[in-house]
């Protein structure tokens, strides 16, 4: 029967990788837990998810019903830690309060082996506006969290947050050639704790040589620094962030750089767009990701 699978599917089912994925579940918006799910299974990446909230949809729309879930994340740890889980990494998203993050440390504390890939997304906000859920408290346990991180995707927003930069004052400079650079040297003194990989993602720049604005991903991992660029296809959507950091979280365990992730997320969720945007999808449903699922298969 293994060689049947191992035939069929082109990979040893033996070896499957497992993520914890803790996030929250939106029942609309593809985002957080809807989005990470897909892009591990395809691939071939094993997704354990643990909720942090349970929404009716993402909360960009004008209204939403939302579900904590802070006391459960203990009971996930403890019946986890019954069944004798290993994890080959652990990825967080959004959080639904400051007390969250102890309780994703506590689960680290208990899961977590010198093997394991810690990725966090410290979802704090976003284009210099914070998100309701942000509080100084928020901040600070977020920052906590980071600091035990292996990778994490910060968007230009939660840099500036995690490192106590000026985003007004560091977006003036967005014309300018060095921006990008700029924005290098505020991410580095993060990497003087246990972070090994830092992405930024989503930086609105135009480069020398191009002659439109473009998103731009900044990667620094061990001494490099890679620049990945994509285009912008109808303005910012509900979710793509969470399709990046599932594609690169996937990519890693599987032994592959973070740019080659990031390569890979930025040309799957460019190729979305271009179709979410031909169907005039609202930015709040997210993007139709689903018919393009194949281009993350090696």
């Amino acid at each position: 029967m293994q060689e049947f699978f191992t035939l069929y599917f082109g990979k040893d089912t033996s070896m499957i990788k497992r993520v914890a994925v803790i996030n929250d579940l939106s029942g609309l918006g593809k985002c957080s837990l809807t989005a990470a799910i897909p892009v591990l299974s395809v691939m071939g990446v094993q997704a354990c998810p643990l909720p942090t909230a349970i929404l009716t949809n993402q909360t960009g729309y004008d209204s939403y019903y939302c579900t904590d879930f802070t006391d459960k994340i203990d009971h996930y740890t403890e019946e986890w830690q019954k069944r004798g889980l290993t994890l080959d990494a652990i990825s967080t998203g959004y959080l639904g309060n400051a007390d969250q993050a102890e309780k994703i440390l506590n689960f680290c504390e208990k899961f977590r082996t010198p093997s394991t890939l810690l990725f966090v997304d410290p979802v704090m906000g976003d284009s210099g506006v914070k998100y309701d859920i942000f509080t100084p408290r928020l901040q600070q346990q977020m920052q906590k969290l980071v600091s035990h991180a292996d990778v994490i995707t910060p968007n230009l927003t939660e840099l500036c947050l995690l490192t106590h930069s000026d985003f007004v004052g560091l977006t003036k400079y967005k014309d300018e050639p060095d921006y990008l650079d700029r924005i290098a040297r505020i991410a580095a003194p993060l990497k003087e704790t246990q972070i090994q990989t830092i992405i930024v993602t989503g930086i609105l720049y135009q480069a020398p040589s191009d002659d439109t604005v473009k998103y731009y991903n900044l990667v620094l991992e061990n001494d490099q620094i890679s620049v990945i660029s994509s285009g912008i296809h109808g303005g910012s959507y509900s979710g793509t962030g969470d399709l990046l950091s599932a594609v690169v979280c996937a990519s890693m365990v599987q032994g592959k750089s973070a740019a080659a992730g990031v390569e890979k997320a930025c040309r799957f969720i460019e190729r979305s767009l271009i179709d979410t945007v031909a169907d005039q999808i609202p930015r709040n449903d997210g993007i139709n990701f689903e018919s393009h699922l194949s281009m993350l298969l090696d």
